[in-house]
């Protein structure tokens, strides 16, 4: 492991528990995507990657074309799918690096093809069906004609289909095995007309844990690969464990005498005389500026109390807990018996895992182990 005695705050990311999890679901039928956008839900989009790779993963899931570039430009060849929109413009630039598009529209189709040409080789392309989440996508009644256009188009090569699940992680099924019906659907089209591609996609993470029948010929896992859970009512199972550590370091350790304001604004002033310590993570590393949070010191859930500084927190300690400064402070992981997970971080912030993680900030080096 590399050395951390200069790190004030750092997150350890065990690309061995990472390998485990994405075996999970390598083990299915269908063939596994990682999805490493937003720099791999903040652990590192390249090391993640080729980890993934390692575990058995055939394909990498990114949102945008810098994303798909910079596994390029790391020497992955494996096949990579941009999942959201890319300007026209940058459609050539995509092409030439075999890197494959999502497309919903004829007009996208056209400049798809006319960069093929620009680029020399052909586009790869995925229609994106809008099955209920209303966001990007072709509505069902388009996709055929979309798949003739690409279809009967030279330049152009139909790769894929694949939809997107809005309500996977919630209690109630029924609007994602609404969405399921739609998809299959268009997926019977596409059959029969002769047009079906070798990749349909439409199970992420909770789905595949909820739902197996919905793996097609490729389930995209984000979150689990990461051992985060996709929601309070969705547990990940046994198996499956979080990747990612955050550590700072204890600055300072002192006593505060009772009615003495703590940090800006003084808005915390213990009723006691409390001790605190002063640890070296801030909003500046994206621990965010909201009261509520807890860090684990000595084995010890200790509360965060003041304002969050761009630079520091001070935590009041509980009784039995030892520090000095230069000790660890966990505020993602395990120490000793305890443990503090992103999404009880998410909970205190009124947030979301995936925010948590994706928030953590580039000052923060990330050490793989």
């Amino acid at each position: 492991m590399p050395q951390i005695e200069g790190y004030a705050t750092w997150a350890e990311v065990d690309l061995g528990a990472l390998r485990a999890n994405l075996r999970q679901f390598a083990r299915r039928q269908a063939a596994v995507m990682a999805v490493v956008k937003a720099n791999a839900y903040g652990h590192g989009a390249v090391p993640v990657a080729r980890a993934a790779l390692q575990a058995g993963a055939l394909w990498c899931g990114v949102a945008r074309l810098d994303e798909a570039l910079e596994l390029r430009r790391a020497g992955l060849a494996c096949p990579i799918l941009i999942l959201g929109a890319v300007p026209p413009s940058a459609y050539a630039a995509a092409i030439a690096d075999a890197i494959s598009l999502t497309v919903w529209t004829s007009e996208q189709v056209a400049a798809a093809v006319a960069a093929a040409q620009q680029a020399g080789r052909s586009a790869r392309l995925h229609l994106k069906l809008d099955s209920g989440m209303h966001r990007l996508g072709a509505a069902p009644e388009d996709v055929l004609g979309l798949a003739r256009q690409i279809h009967d188009t030279e330049g152009a090569e139909l790769e894929g289909v694949f939809s997107h699940l809005a309500c996977a992680p919630d209690l109630d099924p029924n609007p994602s095995l609404k969405q399921q019906h739609i998809f299959q659907q268009v997926l019977g089209e596409l059959s029969a007309a002769g047009l079906r591609p070798t990749w349909c996609h439409l199970a992420n993470t909770a789905a595949a844990l909820r739902w197996p029948e919905m793996d097609c010929d490729l389930v995209r896992i984000g979150l689990g690969m990461y051992g985060m859970q996709p929601s309070e009512v969705l547990d990940l199972g046994p198996g499956l464990h979080p990747a990612l550590t955050w550590k700072a370091r204890i600055a300072q350790v002192k006593v505060v005498a009772s009615g003495e304001g703590i940090g800006y604004g003084h808005i915390y002033a213990p009723g006691r005389d409390e001790t605190i310590a002063t640890v070296s993570v801030g909003y500046g590393d994206g621990y965010r500026r909201r009261p509520g949070a807890q860090v684990l010191i000595d084995g010890h859930t200790a509360d965060v109390v003041g304002r969050v500084s761009m630079d520091q927190i001070t935590l009041r300690l509980p009784e039995g807990a030892q520090c000095r400064p230069g000790d660890e402070a966990v505020l993602i992981g395990r120490q000793g018996q305890a443990e503090a997970r992103a999404e009880t971080l998410a909970a205190a912030w009124g947030t979301i895992n995936y925010e948590v993680t994706c928030g953590i900030s580039a000052r923060v080096p990330r050490l793989y182990l």
